[in-house]
């Protein structure tokens, strides 16, 4: 009773020291749709989980639509953006969870978002409503890097030259400028073993005769894939570039846990050295022969992540063409979006994974790859289906032999006897 009385006087302290947030304010009432729709130039490469925000909408609007129309197409193309179902995606409860990966398109509080963008996904998008009224626009340039390229570490000089080289220009002429914009480098993906660091460079143009409704906030640059860009430099357009180091850091000191949790842990008789941080454990099957992506719970668009296969690091250097791939087969890589990909998925495959987020182990994954047998796969179409039946024929070949051979044992211990019996008599 008296412990109770403390615990809920504490509590009550608790209740009254916390303040609840001020209101926020709607930033849809402070901020106006513009009069003429333009288009927000957004590049990125190809595989990342893009996130469009609607940044503006009349307060009275609940819900919302986006359209979309591809690059070079006319306005009569434009169509509402719909899900597997053939609903239109509207930011209710119709929407599906980011899990559901039959459905790549999701709405969240206005914002669309594009799970694993492909290229085919670059174009025009509008965020509007179901009465085909548009509020704001987007210019999506969605960017395939063809290889990656593995960079050695630099001296100290050579160094310093290529950090204020931050892009490089590809082709230089008097009415345009391409140039390869790189990003800076990432954290180191893992600590205490070796590691990668990985920055990609996007490619952009830079003209006085870009058109005026698809730009940056810089009124002379875009992407290459912008429509920006006019078709006459539409032979300019350059792959990206994704460049890949090692690195190899050390793992900082756990941050000790609150003093109120360690006080009651230990009027519990625990001590603060057995209170780990858990990693959350995540149970996953799959079909065998078929494409597989495993994606880092909680990783974003600017995150360092890294996959290992049990005890065994999986490292993009094995990718490029310098790399050994006698260690880990290409046919299990990570992608540009940073998700580990089987093409396909084999039986073998089964087991732990573990994911890395910013240098810290953040998720174990247990997967189960089996045999799936359907009406749509024959059992004949199965790569292993000539070895089992030629086990299946041994076995009973073995089996066959045995039993001949106890038949002619038994036939030749009968016999033995009757001779014997009719030589006594």
């Amino acid at each position: 009773m008296f412990l109770t009385c403390i615990f809920a006087l504490l509590m009550y302290f608790e209740v009254w020291s916390y303040e609840a947030p001020e209101d926020k304010q709607d930033v849809f009432a402070s901020r106006a749709c513009p009069a003429f729709l333009t288009f927000t130039n957004a590049a990125y490469i190809v595989g990342v989980t893009v996130e469009l925000p609607c940044h503006c909408k009349p307060q009275e609007v609940q819900s919302v639509v986006w359209f979309f129309r591809r690059h070079q197409g006319s306005s009569d193309e434009t169509r509402a953006l719909t899900d597997h179902h053939g609903n239109k995606l509207l930011d209710t409860s119709q929407v599906l969870h980011s899990s559901d990966l039959r459905s790549r398109f999701s709405i969240r509080l206005f914002s669309l978002l594009i799970f694993r963008a492909a290229p085919t996904d670059s174009g025009l998008y509008i965020c509007g409503s179901a009465h085909q009224d548009f509020f704001y626009g987007y210019d999506l340039d969605l960017q395939e890097a063809p290889t990656l390229s593995f960079t050695r570490r630099f001296s100290q000089e050579s160094r310093k030259k290529r950090r204020y080289r931050g892009s490089f220009i590809i082709y230089s002429h008097p009415l345009y400028q391409v140039f390869i914009s790189f990003q800076s480098w990432s954290v180191c993906d893992r600590c205490g073993v070796p590691g990668e660091q990985v920055r990609v460079g996007l490619c952009y143009v830079h003209s006085r005769f870009l058109h005026v409704r698809y730009r940056l906030a810089n009124q002379t640059v875009a992407s290459c894939g912008s429509e920006a860009v006019p078709t006459s430099f539409s032979f300019l357009k350059q792959g990206p570039k994704v460049e890949v180091k090692s690195c190899n850091v050390t793992c900082p000191n756990e941050a000790p846990p609150p003093s109120k949790l360690i006080a009651l842990m230990g009027f519990l008789g625990y001590s603060s050295a057995s209170m780990p941080v858990p990693v959350p454990v995540f149970y996953l099957s799959h079909p065998a022969e078929r494409v597989l992506t495993l994606g880092c719970p909680g990783a974003r668009l600017n995150m360092a992540v890294a996959w290992d296969q049990g005890s065994k690091q999986i490292y993009r250097s094995e990718q490029t063409s310098g790399g050994n791939f006698s260690n880990f087969s290409p046919r299990i890589k990570i992608d540009t979006g940073h998700h580990l990909v089987f093409h396909p998925a084999k039986t073998q495959d089964s087991g732990v994974y573990y994911c890395w987020l910013q240098g810290r182990r953040a998720a174990e994954i247990h997967l189960l790859v089996y045999l799936h047998l359907g009406h749509d796969q024959p059992v004949w179409s199965q790569p292993d289906f000539p070895a089992a039946i030629q086990t299946v024929f041994k076995s009973y070949a073995v089996m066959t032999a045995l039993f001949c051979l106890l038949l002619i044992c038994r036939a030749g211990i009968k016999h033995l006897r009757e001779t014997t019996e009719t030589h006594l008599d």
